[in-house]
């Protein structure tokens, strides 16, 4: 079987994606799989390219399965456990180490699916809780009258450039034929 290891850490520092590493390795030496490692590192809740560069070759029929050593490693909202629906109804697994899940054609059944919305609720609970306590503290910096932003670097000492903005906004939007006027 073809795995896809996924070890991911998010932008916040003391994070460590050789932790995941070892963790994987072991895992597909163990059960004797042909894997490959794919590292995303600074990843945010809406920016993980290298998840989706994993889902396109699964799709594509390149890997079998995707291994994680935990589900919040994947996943992080409910929106996306349809993603895990979706490639195990077309015979790809699911294999979440730590937390001993596996999500596959041979195994789905109403338990399964029932762990599966159960840990995406909590995964999605644990990261509203963080977006409220961020608030929080931004609010009581606030009421501190403490200075709320990035300080000011060497960035700040220069002109910015400002020619072409409009057109490089558009285009990472997508836009292809841009007209100014």
């Amino acid at each position: 079987m073809r795995v896809a290891l996924y070890a991911r850490v998010s932008k916040k520092k003391g994070q460590q994606v050789e932790n995941q590493i070892p963790i994987l390795e072991e895992w597909s030496k163990r059960n004797n799989f042909e894997a490959h490692l794919f590292v995303e590192q600074e990843s945010t809740r809406k920016t993980r390219p290298v998840r989706e560069t994993i889902i396109q070759a699964m799709r594509k029929g390149e890997y079998d399965a995707i291994a994680c050593v935990r589900l919040d490693r994947f996943l992080r909202s409910l929106s996306e456990v349809n993603l895990i629906k979706e490639l195990v109804d077309k015979n790809k697994s699911f294999y979440f180490i730590q937390q001993g899940l596996e999500f596959s054609p041979n195994k789905d059944n109403a338990m399964s699916r029932m762990q599966l919305g159960m840990l995406s609720v909590f995964a999605e609970f644990e990261r509203d809780l963080i977006s409220e306590r961020t608030l929080e503290g931004l609010e009581r910096a606030k009421s501190e009258n403490k200075i709320l932003g990035r300080q000011k670097g060497s960035k700040d000492k220069g002109q910015r450039r400002k020619s072409g903005y409009w057109l490089r906004w558009a285009k990472k939007r997508g836009a292809e034929n841009i007209i100014l006027n």
